[in-house]
């Protein structure tokens, strides 16, 4: 069984990045676990001093490094805020900068507002210069309409299922 992990950028309950998420989790494929990691808004502040080899790491930080440590593969859906990654993403990104979990782990990237532009390219910068390995063919950007609007377009669930797709066939294919 392929393990997923999906990260939400967002500290929102409502926010669309989750909703998308939990969208993905219930239309991936049967050999994929998505799981919805919720612990953002427990990651401390990143600080070197605390990121020490003769320090234990926080608790939080722990849980999350195990997290991605136990995922095949990470699926971020991430807002943009004032044309960036938002704050609270962007540190518990740093908090597995100098961890051995995070290197080389596969990630697909789900946009769901296509005119957020700037932080998807600097989350791919950020997540690029960490080693993360990003699967294109998984990734997609695909509106995901406000939750007080009516029904769910069949377009944004059909570019999640193709790209979960994508993400599984590369995962097995990686696997060997």
């Amino acid at each position: 069984m392929i393990r997923l992990l999906g990260l939400c950028g967002s500290l929102r309950v409502a926010s669309r990045n989750r909703r998308a998420l939990q969208i993905a989790r219930s239309i991936s494929p049967r050999c994929c676990e998505l799981v919805l990691w919720e612990g953002l808004g427990g990651v401390p502040p990143f600080s070197p001093d605390l990121d020490q080899p003769s320090k234990p790491l926080p608790g939080a930080v722990i849980d999350f490094q195990k997290e991605v440590e136990s995922a095949d593969g990470l699926l971020i859906a991430c807002p943009e805020y004032a044309h960036g990654i938002p704050g609270a993403f962007k540190n518990a990104l740093d908090w597995l900068v100098g961890s051995t979990v995070f290197p080389g782990k596969p990630v697909a990237l789900l946009n769901v507002a296509p005119h957020a532009s700037r932080a998807q390219a600097q989350l791919r910068e950020v997540l690029t210069t960490m080693s993360a390995e990003i699967v294109e063919a998984a990734s997609c950007v695909a509106a995901l309409p406000d939750p007080d609007q009516a029904g769910l377009p069949t377009e944004f669930e059909d570019a999640v299922r193709s790209a979960l797709a994508a993400f599984v066939a590369y995962l097995h294919k990686r696997e060997g």
